[in-house]
Formats: C-alpha cells, structure tokens, sequence
C-alpha cells in the first residue's frame, strides 16, 4: 500500500520561511513524477512546483524565485522549501506522486495523480 506523509505546514508572518516534507512508504519518488499543490479556501487547485521523471523542475509564475522543490532518494522524501512566504500562500498543501506525468490540472487530494498526502495547513499572516 502506498501512504504519503506530510508534514512541515503551520503559522508564519509574512517573510518567514517552512520546509514542507512529503515522505513516501510503498512508492519510490526516484524516476517518479511528484508534485506539490495547493488550495486556498474559494479557489481552484493549483499546481505549485513538481519534479518530473526526468528531474527537470516546474513552479508556478506566483511562486518562482521564491519556493524550491528538492529530493532526497535516501529517505525517500520530496521538500517543498518556503521563502518569502505571502499572506496570499495560505493554503493547505499537498503531495502528489504517480509513476507518469499528470499534467497541471487537478483537483486536491483526487485526481489525477494516484498518490496524494493528506494535506498540510499553511497560513502566513501579514
């Protein structure tokens, strides 16, 4: 069976940092497609930045410059580090994981991928 776990999500001011974890058991990330989404209460859910097959690395325009996804094959672990965080980053987040490329449409926690943590809460206050 395959679980992924997140953690890492909480309460910040705006400009502080987090470092969100999705660790995997049954499934490994390496030559995996993995992502990270979020969803804002009242708003669609968004892809954030993945890390496809091949390693090559996508971020939304909003938080470019600002979040960086990296991988840990060790501990099987995918991080999501958090700079510059904005009121407008509140959210819960999500970790995604499937063997292919889903594509950048999806709705939070489902669809497409397979694989999916069970949420974080990220709220930045200004």
């Amino acid at each position: 069976e395959v679980e992924l776990v997140e953690s890492g999500g909480g309460s910040v001011q705006a400009g502080g940092s987090l470092r969100l974890a999705c660790t995997a058991s049954g499934f490994t990330f390496d030559g995996s497609y993995m992502g990270w989404f979020r969803q804002a209460p009242g708003n669609e859910c968004e892809l954030v930045s993945d890390i496809n097959l091949d390693g090559s690395t996508y971020y939304a325009d909003s938080v470019k410059g600002r979040f960086t996804t990296s991988q840990d094959n060790a501990k099987n672990t995918v991080y999501l580090q958090m700079n510059s965080l904005k009121p407008e980053d509140t959210a819960v987040y999500y970790c995604a994981a499937d063997e292919s490329w889903q594509g950048r449409a999806a709705l939070c926690g489902t669809w497409p991928s397979k694989y999916w943590g069970q949420g974080t809460q990220v709220t930045v206050s200004s």
